[in-house]
């Protein structure tokens, strides 16, 4: 496996499909996505059931108890079997091209780690004109 995906999620129905296929359309196909539910209350797992049919590479586990988005995290990251481990909140979403652009920068670099830039968008996609770019 060469990226597995850490993705807690709490509540995020609403969203997690597209963060979900955000992943799907990305031109590198070699991933996993690891999913931890921090005890969400919404139709979450409702809404992931079909992925989880579908796709073998996309993991679910529901935590025992609430405990936050780095207990999430960070269960994610034990399952995980990649070489490279990517994050990605349940409410974001990915250009298809991004994991491509960050492993061979890495792989060209030697770098251990790297970052990218992002935008905001509201609830309805609409663009909210903010943009973080790393130096």
């Amino acid at each position: 496996m060469l990226v597995s995906v850490i993705m807690p999620t709490y509540n995020c129905g609403k969203f997690i499909s597209q963060s979900l296929d955000s992943v799907i359309s990305q031109t590198i196909s070699d991933w996993e996505v690891q999913i931890v539910d921090d005890c969400s209350t919404d139709n979450t797992a409702e809404v992931l059931k079909p992925y989880l049919e579908k796709y073998p590479n996309i993991h679910y586990y529901v935590l025992p108890k609430n405990g936050g988005p780095a207990i999430a995290r960070t269960e994610a990251i034990k399952r995980a079997t990649g070489k490279y481990v990517a994050f990605l909140d349940s409410d974001d979403l990915w250009m298809p091209n991004k994991l491509a652009k960050q492993i061979e920068f890495m792989e060209k670099t030697g770098a251990k780690f790297s970052a990218t830039g992002y935008g905001w968008m509201d609830e309805d996609g609409n663009d909210l004109h903010i943009a973080l770019i790393p130096p």
